[in-house]
């Protein structure tokens, strides 16, 4: 064995990358203080006042849209993994883990709600890796369309600080154009259907499926950043609230911070600071939270226990999808 493999064999990398992750989170907190330390808090109090059901009302119909084309996307996982639970037994349970998703994270909400409440209803735990693994495709091949297309022709400023220009932002948002690109084409042209990725193997679904997954996820981010557009000034026009949502949502993701908590509003003050008052943009971006992510959560908690109390305990089944 050379020098050079003993010596990565001594250098414990788990522990690098645990101490790298939480000087990040802490590099994330810091910025996120400094951000947000200077703000008026009384005049964000009056701008909550000053909403309506008139602004709320619509706010909360586009919310309950996005949920049902998120949850459109379990429906494109039954489909892929030709599972048998009802329409409605999909949406509920999806719904459910989308909601704890955003609020909780990830592993406990998108992955581990959605497996106890299907293999509750007896769908494999093959099946239950599927539909999370489209819902995820889904959500993300759409996000690299759709942020393709808005950071190449929508580019927003970027602080110096960042290190970004402009150019590099569109160069950046054609290639994620590309690659989004590139999955369709994978769809339709590869003559090898799976793809093994991190031990896990994926079959490439169908072109025409590909396009639905694409429409419904692009869909679905324009209706995020249409309800937070909805609560802002007319001022500032959907585009911008697009671009700066989707650079604060992978913000969020990247920050590994439950519901992205203080980072999506920290970048909505770094980018559009300087076209809405700092309070009014916070004021919109509570008001958002409590729509999408709040009050959802209560109805997604209750709908929760009611699901775990009309079934019996888990019985996983072992066949393939």
């Amino acid at each position: 064995m050379t020098m050079i493999a003993k010596a990565r064999r001594r250098i414990p990398w788990k522990a690098v990358k645990r101490v790298a992750g939480v000087a990040f989170v802490v590099l994330v907190v810091v910025l996120i203080f400094r951000a947000l330390g200077g703000i008026d808090w009384a005049k964000v109090w009056q701008g909550l006042k000053g909403y309506d059901a008139r602004t709320l009302l619509p706010a909360a119909g586009l919310a309950c849209l996005s949920f049902l084309l998120h949850a459109s996307f379990d429906l494109l996982g039954r489909h892929y993994t030709r599972h048998h639970l009802s329409t409605l037994r999909v949406m509920l349970t999806a719904f459910i883990a989308y909601i704890f998703n955003l609020n909780i994270g990830a592993v406990v909400g998108g992955l581990g709600v959605r497996l106890r409440l299907y293999s509750k209803a007896e769908v494999s735990g093959s099946q239950v890796a599927g539909v999370y693994t489209i819902a995820i495709v889904t959500n993300w091949t759409g996000y690299m369309l759709i942020a393709g297309i808005v950071f190449s022709l929508y580019p927003p400023a970027l602080p110096p600080a960042w290190g970004i220009s402009e150019l590099a932002l569109r160069g950046l948002g054609v290639l994620m154009f590309l690659a989004g690109l590139a999955y369709w084409l994978a769809c339709a042209k590869a003559t090898r259907r799976r793809i093994k990725i991190r031990g896990h193997v994926f079959s490439l679904p169908s072109l025409r499926f590909a396009l639905l997954q694409s429409a419904l996820s692009i869909t679905n981010w324009i209706t995020l950043a249409a309800i937070i557009n909805l609560l802002l000034p007319k001022e500032v026009n959907l585009p911008a609230v697009l671009s700066v949502l989707l650079i604060g949502s992978v913000a969020g993701a990247l920050a590994h911070i439950p519901a992205g908590l203080g980072v999506l509003e920290t970048v909505f003050v770094l980018l559009l600071g300087n076209q809405v008052p700092q309070h009014t943009l916070l004021a919109a971006l509570i008001v958002y939270r409590a729509l999408y992510y709040l009050i959802p959560m209560v109805f997604a908690s209750a709908l929760y226990a009611w699901m775990e109390m009309r079934t019996g305990p888990p019985q996983p089944r072992t066949d393939s999808a």
